[in-house]
């Protein structure tokens, strides 16, 4: 059984959370902050990660709420990416939870090395198409980020944003949709990683 979380520890996942939260509806990569720190109150590496998506479901749904009430955001012009993006998703959570403890923090050490760069550099605006790709590669490549997504999460939203300037949105557009297409798939695997019990719940409320 896991224990309770005491006041330091929460002290700590609150800090992370906001941190998190503002890094995520930025730009991305605020699980790199989160996961870490659920594994440093004691949480198992596989917990850790289903731990952590509920804070990114609430903080993507305020996030996508907030955009769609300024009108940044709508969906109905990008239901091919998020299609693609929920089906990746489920498959990237079944298959994440179904490996050892041991085996994710090494996979997920990796991710970090790989996005820590070009999260904390300040990187080039990607180029946005005047014209959008075909279908028929727009869903195999929003499918790909969908596993990484539904795998390990961390950094996904860079990858949504650079993905959606070269679908033809612009920057803008591109993360107001990053925020609700996070918020649609993490609704999707949360259940996977509650059936598995990858979920615990006092740190990640």
């Amino acid at each position: 059984m896991l224990a309770a979380v005491t006041p330091l520890e929460a002290a700590m996942l609150v800090t992370g959370g906001l941190a998190a939260g503002v890094v995520n509806t930025l730009a991305g990569g605020g699980s790199l902050i989160s996961v870490p720190l659920l594994v440093v109150t004691g949480l198992p590496g596989t917990v850790a990660n289903g731990t952590n998506r509920i804070g990114i479901l609430l903080q993507s749904g305020v996030a996508a709420w907030r955009f769609r009430a300024q009108g940044i955001w709508d969906v109905r012009s990008a239901g091919v990416e998020l299609a693609a993006v929920a089906a990746g998703a489920l498959a990237g959570a079944f298959a994440v939870t179904q490996l050892s403890d041991r085996f994710f923090e090494r996979a997920f050490a990796v991710a970090m090395v790989v996005l820590l760069v070009p999260t904390l550099r300040r990187t080039p605006e990607p180029g946005v198409r005047k014209t959008r790709p075909s279908p028929w590669l727009r869903a195999p490549a929003f499918f790909g980020i969908g596993l990484y997504g539904g795998a390990f999460q961390a950094g996904v939203g860079i990858l949504l944003v650079f993905a959606l300037a070269w679908a033809g949105y612009d920057l803008v557009r591109a993360n107001g949709l990053k925020v609700a297409t996070n918020f649609c798939f993490t609704l999707l695997a949360i259940p996977v990683f509650v059936a598995e019990g990858k979920v615990a719940w006092p740190q990640a409320f």
